[in-house]
């Protein structure tokens, strides 16, 4: 769903079409993955950084396209809703000093876009404290036909009301706008399709301890609910199984149901199969690498970590990890992303399939429900271990991880130390966030406009005062 559509509206004839192609650039795929030599070449990292705007209260401020319009840079685009925006940082090889050139381009974009807000400024966190219930309008959504058309496809499949249920919170709404509620940092890493199955297994396991340790939204519409909630309210924002789907396991947001056993392929498959689609928009200039129908489809399909197929460069596959929340800062953002590759990359290495899958499922969602008090439990290791403890304790096997992919050890010490300090302390951007709205006696907006203060510092949470 990166780029815009020509239309919003589309018809039976095009959803069947479209079902067809994807099906047939499917076995495509299946050619290609299996060419000898695809897919090769050094391992390479990106990431995306979702932002909100804010006025000068600290309230959200619909303005995405004039920002965009200001800053006039094609790493910046717009987001579901007027009050996010996105920036696609520079693929950077994995080898070498990453997190070092990671952070300074976080730092360098956030103060770019924070400085073309006017009346206001741009926010990296998880979900924005001062949303209120009257900011999810139809008007919120961003003028492009793409998300008006995802929302009339996810619709077509999904009669009931979308139903949101995370704690005491209840909501019932009538379109996908609660999405726009929730910005993330995600993470991509190119892999080989003879390395794929192991690596996203590995990040799959991975990914419970290394939430634990990031949470950033405590909040939502004045409530205080997991230390992640945007896990829980992404994936009810945009259910499409009503009463005619419920034979489906997994949402279209999903940590998914099993070990993934032979590659890339697989998931993909899976989603043609299981997955109707919503944005039927047919392609006909497109080349034998392009598969582009499949990878619209697949491009609203949103596992939490999920296959993405790039033509690029003759072809390549990568992982993208989506489940980290933005922010606090780039440090912080920089310490999650070394610390989620390096326990992916050392935990490749071992077979897995031995862990019940159930656990790792279980591990993913206590985390983002309890943070660092969750209790987890870990392959080879009795019983079960409070988040904090497991997470100083694999913080040397990350550190293997990455010196065995070239990074510096210096690099790898800088982004890892904050991870430590900050687990050691207890101190993520979500025990802030409580802690300052206690300061302030409940004032939400006083909340929002220190964080961005301290966000734009650079200045890692744990150090916050």
């Amino acid at each position: 769903m990166g780029r815009d559509l020509d239309k919003e509206r589309f018809t039976e004839a095009e959803y069947a079409r479209f079902g067809e192609r994807i099906r047939e650039q499917l076995g495509a795929l299946r050619e290609l993955l299996g060419t000898p030599g695809f897919g090769q070449g050094p391992a390479t990292i990106g990431a995306e950084l979702e932002l909100f705007l804010i006025d000068a209260r600290g309230r959200p401020l619909p303005r995405n396209s004039q920002v965009r319009e200001t800053l006039d840079d094609p790493r910046v685009v717009l987001e579901l809703g007027r009050f996010n925006i996105e920036v696609n940082l520079t693929p950077i090889p994995l080898e070498g000093r990453p997190f070092e050139l990671l952070s300074a381009e976080v730092q360098e974009t956030m103060t770019k876009v924070d400085g073309a807000v006017e009346g206001g400024g741009a926010l990296p966190i998880g979900i924005l404290p001062t949303l209120d219930a009257d900011d999810f309008t139809l008007g919120a959504m961003s003028d492009e036909n793409r998300y008006r058309a995802m929302s009339r496809g996810i619709r077509r499949l999904r009669l009931e009301p979308f139903l949101v249920k995370i704690g005491d919170l209840e909501l019932s709404v009538e379109d996908v706008i609660l999405e726009s509620a929730n910005t993330s940092w995600q993470v991509h890493v190119r892999t080989p399709p003879e390395r794929f199955a192991r690596l996203f297994n590995a990040a799959q396991l991975a990914i419970g301890p290394v939430l634990a340790a990031c949470g950033n939204s405590p909040f939502f519409l004045g409530r205080d609910l997991w230390e992640e909630t945007r896990i829980a309210l992404m994936e009810e924002a945009v259910d499409d199984r009503d009463v005619e789907r419920r034979y489906r396991r997994d949402g279209r947001v999903t940590f998914g149901s099993d070990w993934v056993r032979e590659g890339a392929y697989e998931l993909f498959e899976r989603y043609v199969r299981d997955y109707d689609p919503v944005v039927p928009d047919l392609t006909d200039d497109a080349g034998p690498r392009d598969v582009p129908e499949l990878r619209l489809h697949q491009g609203t399909i949103w596992q939490w970590n999920r296959p993405v197929y790039d033509p690029a460069e003759g072809g390549h596959l990568r992982i993208e990890m989506r489940a980290l929340p933005a922010g606090p800062t780039c440090a912080d953002m920089a310490a999650n992303t070394a610390f989620l590759l390096g326990l992916t990359l050392s935990q490749a290495e071992r077979d897995l399939t031995g862990y019940r899958f159930a656990q790792a499922y279980q591990n993913f969602y206590r985390a983002a429900m309890d943070g660092l008090d969750a209790k987890l439990s870990w392959p080879g290791r009795d019983g079960e271990f409070e988040a904090a403890d497991l997470v100083l304790s694999l913080l040397p096997e990350a550190r293997e991880g990455l010196l065995g992919a070239g990074v510096t050890p210096s690099d790898a010490d800088r982004a890892l130390g904050v991870m430590e300090q900050r687990t050691r302390l207890r101190r993520t951007g979500a025990v802030w966030q409580r802690e300052a709205l206690a300061r302030f006696g409940g004032d939400r907006e006083r909340l929002v406009r220190r964080y961005r203060e301290l966000a734009l510092s650079g200045l890692p949470v744990h150090l916050w005062k």
